[in-house]
């Protein structure tokens, strides 16, 4: 066994005895950490993601920081569809913002499948992170068929999902045919990142929870299975995360997870029975509870812990992104605090 493989973050995924809980955070390298924001100063986010050399130092800051037991990289989930050819920005403050939104057939159309060669950046930054992350784990990612496709069509972020909806209900061969390609594009973006060397791959499919189970089963998870079982060859855990997915949980799970990520909504301890006794948790501490004191932090921290025993692997998590304005010293002290609660 690897020392990867034996690392407690890996060890977790994979339902193993483990040390101490393995932590990390979503979002941990971005605007919560002083030295991101200085080394973001004047690059913006697309062009940030495809330098090399700064997406490694972006990810090895909360690393240093906080002694997390994985790593995540930094990028985002409209990396692979600026690289498919569809015109976007990540506008702060925003989000994606899509110049000409994808609502027909022809524009199908400039939406290519993609090549490694396309994200020939990503490669180098992982292999340069890997190189310096030693025995730390590396976790990929990418966004999920539905999550990707309801920027697409909406143009950026929405709060009704509208015209996602009346494609997905309205036009099902339309729908089908830009949920197949974005699987396929997802696939190649996951399939290049554990080429490279990630330790694990993470499936954001955020807007999820924007669905009943029902539709969830027969609209997006067939499409979201395909990116799954596409990386059963290549031996990592597979991670499964989407917001406000309660009643998902079960079919997110089956759609090809070692590991499902559970929001702050859901007790871990529900969540795992939700979920089936073969597969891992990650979770799920409310991010707001970082800015109530180290009191509450504590208390809510070995809440989670206790109720993340209940699942075969726990990883523990926020049950969403670090916020902007979260202090860096809390994360610190709650990694530390994670890690002393848990020692086996």
């Amino acid at each position: 066994m690897t020392v990867l493989e034996d690392s407690p973050f890996v060890r977790a995924c994979r339902g193993l005895s483990v040390p101490h809980t393995p932590v990390w955070f979503m979002r941990q390298a971005g605007r919560s950490l002083p030295e991101y924001r200085k080394i973001r100063e004047g690059v913006g986010m697309l062009e940030s993601c495809r330098r090399p050399e700064l997406v490694t130092e972006i990810t090895l800051q909360p690393v240093r920081r906080h002694n997390v037991d994985a790593a995540i990289l930094f990028s985002d989930i409209v990396v692979p569809i600026a690289a498919a050819g569809i015109d976007l920005d990540i506008v702060a403050g925003t989000g994606p913002v899509v110049a000409e939104p994808v609502r027909t057939a022809a524009d199908l159309g400039r939406l290519r499948p993609i090549t490694p060669a396309d994200v020939d950046f990503v490669t180098e930054a992982v292999k340069l992170l890997v190189a310096e992350l030693g025995a730390t784990p590396l976790i990929g990612f990418a966004g999920a068929p539905f999550t990707l496709a309801s920027y697409l069509i909406e143009g950026g972020p929405s709060r009704t999902y509208l015209k996602t909806k009346a494609m997905m209900y309205g036009e099902p061969d339309l729908w089908n045919a830009l949920l197949a390609r974005l699987a396929e594009i997802t696939l190649t973006f996951l399939r290049v990142q554990a080429d490279a060397g990630v330790s694990a791959v993470q499936l954001f499919d955020s807007w999820a929870g924007a669905l009943s189970e029902a539709d969830y089963r027969r609209y997006v998870m067939p499409h979201s299975a395909n990116v799954l079982r596409g990386l059963l060859d290549l031996g990592v855990p597979r991670i499964h995360f989407g917001v406000g997915t309660a009643v998902l949980l079960e079919a997110m799970g089956e759609a090809g997870a070692d590991v499902v990520g559970v929001d702050w909504r859901t007790p871990l301890d529900v969540a795992a029975k939700r979920i089936g006794p073969d597969r891992a948790v990650q979770g799920n501490l409310d991010p707001a509870i970082l800015f109530a004191g180290l009191e509450t932090v504590e208390r809510e921290t070995r809440r989670v812990l206790e109720q993340g025993r209940a699942a075969p692997g726990h990883v523990f998590n926020l049950g969403h992104g670090v916020m902007p304005e979260t202090d860096p010293d809390v994360l610190t002290r709650l990694v530390a605090l994670v890690h002393e609660a848990s020692a086996r």
